[in-house]
């Protein structure tokens, strides 16, 4: 055997499962291959194998199954042990290890009323519970690591007694569902605290009593102790056979419970209820495990789903005199969540059927993804019909390419395009949620974009240079009447960035509005003014702004259609939505997008329906506004279509038959300026006509006709589907941190207060730059 090497398949994350045969099978998890000798240490393997599973080597076990049987697990626990591994492989290449953590469970507390021969309550003792590390650190539930058992007056390894003289018996105990997190008892267990568990007090009844399964016989009987304040700790545990014991040394508490033949029921076989412990609640402490804490909270979890987990550690600690931190009582929401919600695993399998009843519900919808070489999922694409019909038919050709970072479990990135209706509301047209943020996820979405648009007109993008979107857009679009707008938004951040620790905040401040100006000014001449601002402030950051290519953010060079809309985070709303079910199953949180689309485009119709006048609310507002100001302007007739119009210190020509002016705020906004206005009124024509269709109400309605229908099945019941080739989904690796997450969206202004007009109340500028202030002059 001298120079024997294993290929050793580390698994860890998974389950146990149990056949009728009684044989254990391995599901789920991660793996990840070693290679092993009869030389290597035992410290070395241990080492080898904690950090590639990042776990801690003290709270690590390591098991196999020898060959051939299934039904028992070995510990590799020293040297001798990872040696016999080795060597019962002998005829075999490959050995598959299972790598378990435990976590140290608090200890119990013991006061089981009226069947104890004497007893002394806490709160009568008055003797405070010890919450040292000492304290903490003392018995483990469901522990994977043999243990000895003493024999008792019943036989816990089935329904027959042994012999009360029988030597101890090493056990072997099969892996737990669950490990118990660490959790203490209040200072003192008062009547109140009592009241509120009363209701577990008789959760058992005795020999005979049936539970649906061993998870559910594990929960009654932890709330079971918790409430008659005793101790235990597990002697037998696995998915057919419990059996428990008193902690207290010499106590005769007892309890077996067993599954009956052929069913999956669990009884209480053996029961020996009389407690001669005597004061073992003082130098004891409760258990709990995340999942008591969840069943505790799931009721209200479901009513109110915003519960804080320092508000769950100061409601269990007043109504059960336990204290927990606020790590356990994340946990437990956690777990409580799943279990309201489904599970996140499931979810990513279910994604193959779900994007079929996109498609199936909503005719004319893209739904679509794709998975990585090791089948974990890697990107989805959305776009609804009623989205791509409403952008396509009512919306201008523009649209807002923007992300946000996903908080899940397995965290993330969505991708958006949103774009803008007719009275200048934010307009859903597609999403994808990527495992990452990058420029070849940018470019699969876009990708998915132009499959499921029609493409019949041009088109303007307002989105960040960075992250590959320059290249992609001008790749994938390169046949189409297609433009690029630099987000001003992340132009002046990078700026600021790149500038960083040369000049003072107040400095930067004044650089970035003298940027905004440049790039909303609607001519070259005022562009340069704007630019010589800056170049007296930095030459420096003149050069940077000029090297960035003004003819793709400044008004006055570029040649696409936006409408003086200059940021790309349009779709703010669209983006809180989803932040609101980032906690969701990824199936779940993309309907509840849906949701919310459907009800936007359902209340948005409704409203219009009230509307009288030919345009929209907010469009017919800045008609009337640049029509107050035309009645002080004169117009001079010059000849043919242009006109002169002069103001108290401008000129500005007009020509009504190629909607131009001067000014340039007819083609930037595609509403009549005033100047137009004034040419208008002396011809005698309706301004009306001279507006843009797509602020018309008629267009509005347009984009909002369309309905996203209700899909029903969301709870997975429909998981079999119609898809002929079943594709496995697997969860991403990226796994959101343990912990406190963070819940505010952190802001691309990094904390920094957004320049706010006080003239216009828009954001991203002051008064000397907006745009209004701009058009006027």
């Amino acid at each position: 055997m001298t120079g024997k090497k294993v290929i050793a398949i580390c698994q860890s994350g998974g389950e146990f499962e149990t056949s009728t045969e009684g044989e254990l099978s391995y599901k789920g998890g991660d793996a990840h291959a070693m290679e092993i000798d009869d030389k290597m240490k035992f410290k070395d393997f241990k080492l080898e194998v904690s950090d590639m599973f990042n776990c801690n080597r003290g709270t690590m076990s390591v098991k196999y199954f020898l060959p051939g049987n299934k039904k028992t697990l070995i510990s590799i626990s020293n040297e001798k042990d990872l040696k016999r591994m080795i060597k019962f492989h002998n005829d075999s290449d490959t050995a598959e290890l299972y790598v378990m953590t435990e976590e140290i469970a608090a200890p119990d507390v013991s006061n089981m009323p009226g069947s104890r021969s004497s007893r002394t309550t806490l709160s009568e003792a008055g003797i405070p519970i010890d919450d040292s590390p000492t304290m903490m650190h003392n018995v483990v539930d469901d522990i994977n690591e043999p243990a000895l058992v003493h024999n008792a007056t019943f036989d816990i390894f089935g329904d027959t007694t042994h012999d009360e003289a029988q030597t101890d018996v090493p056990i072997e105990i099969p892996v737990p569902t669950e490990m118990p997190v660490p959790i203490s008892f209040a200072a003192s267990y008062d009547e109140k605290h009592a009241k509120a568990a009363q209701q577990w007090q008789n959760n058992i009844t005795g020999v005979g009593q049936r539970f649906n399964s061993v998870h559910e016989f594990r929960e009654t009987l932890r709330k079971y102790a918790i409430a008659n304040q005793f101790a235990f700790v597990y002697k037998k545990n696995d998915s057919h056979r419990v059996t428990v014991k008193c902690k207290a040394e010499g106590c005769p508490w007892r309890i077996h419970a067993s599954r009956l033949s052929t069913t999956p029921l669990i009884c209480i076989k053996k029961m020996n209820s009389i407690h001669t412990c005597e004061g073992s609640v003082v130098t004891s402490g409760y258990k709990a495990t995340r999942s008591w804490v969840a069943s505790i909270i799931k009721e209200k979890l479901k009513v109110s789903p915003n519960y804080k987990p320092k508000d769950i550690v100061n409601d269990i600690k007043e109504e059960y005199g336990i204290q927990l931190n606020y790590f356990q009582a994340w946990r437990g929401k956690e777990i409580a969540k799943e279990q309201l919600q489904g599970s996140y695993k499931e979810a990513y399998s279910q994604l193959p059927f779900f994007c079929e009843k996109i498609m199936e519900t909503n005719q004319g919808s893209l739904a679509t993804f794709t998975t990585k070489e090791d089948s974990s999922f890697h990107r989805l694409f959305v776009s609804f019909h009623a989205s791509l019909y409403g952008f396509e038919h009512g919306c201008r050709p523009l649209l807002f390419l923007d992300s946000i970072f996903l908080k899940s479990k397995y965290q993330g990135s969505l991708l958006a395009a949103t774009a803008a209706d007719g009275d200048d509301g934010f307009f859903p047209v597609a999403f994808a949620i990527v495992d990452m943020e990058s420029g070849d996820n940018w470019r699969w979405f876009l990708q998915q974009l132009k499959t499921a648009l029609s493409m019949s007109r041009g088109l303007t993008f307002v989105a960040d240079r960075e992250k590959g979107l320059r290249e992609s857009i001008a790749d994938i679009f390169q046949n189409e009447d297609v433009h690029h707008g630099f987000c001003l938004r992340y132009l002046s951040d990078q700026l600021t960035r790149d500038l960083k620790g040369q000049f003072s905040h107040e400095v930067k401040r004044l650089m970035v509005e003298d940027f905004y100006s440049a790039a909303h000014a609607p001519t070259p001449q005022g562009f340069q003014r704007c630019m010589e601002n800056i170049k007296n402030i930095s030459v420096e950051a003149y050069n940077w702004i000029m090297q960035s290519e003004p003819v793709q953010w400044a008004n006055a060079f570029f040649q696409g259609a936006r409408y003086n809309h200059m940021m790309s985070n349009f779709g703010e709303l669209f983006y809180s939505w989803a932040s609101d079910a980032h906690e969701l199953p990824i199936t779940q949180m993309v309907d509840a997008i849906r949701s919310k689309i459907m009800e936007l485009i359902y209340s948005r119709r409704t409203e219009s329906i009230e509307w009288l006048r030919r345009l929209t609310p907010s469009m017919e507002e800045k008609l009337e506004k640049e029509t107050l100001k035309a009645r002080n302007l004169q117009v001079l007739i010059s000849g043919g279509n242009r006109f002169e119009v002069r103001g108290d210190n401008t000129i500005e020509a007009v020509d009504v038959d190629s909607c131009d002016c001067t000014c340039k705020g007819w083609q930037l906004t595609g509403l009549p300026c005033c100047h137009a206005i004034a040419v208008i009124g002396c011809l005698g024509r309706d301004p009306y006509d001279y507006c843009s269709r797509y602020f018309t109400t008629d267009s509005y309605r347009i984009t909002y006709s369309e309905s996203v229908h209700p899909m029903s099945n969301i709870d997975g019941s429909w998981q079999k589907g119609t898809s002929e080739v079943a594709i496995t989904v697997t969860p991403p690796p990226t796994r959101r941190p343990p912990g406190r997450p963070t819940t505010k969206r952190v802001s691309s202004q990094d904390g920094r207060r957004q320049l706010q007009c006080s003239r216009c109340k828009g954001s991203g500028h002051n008064k000397s730059t907006c745009k209004e202030f701009l058009l006027e002059c």
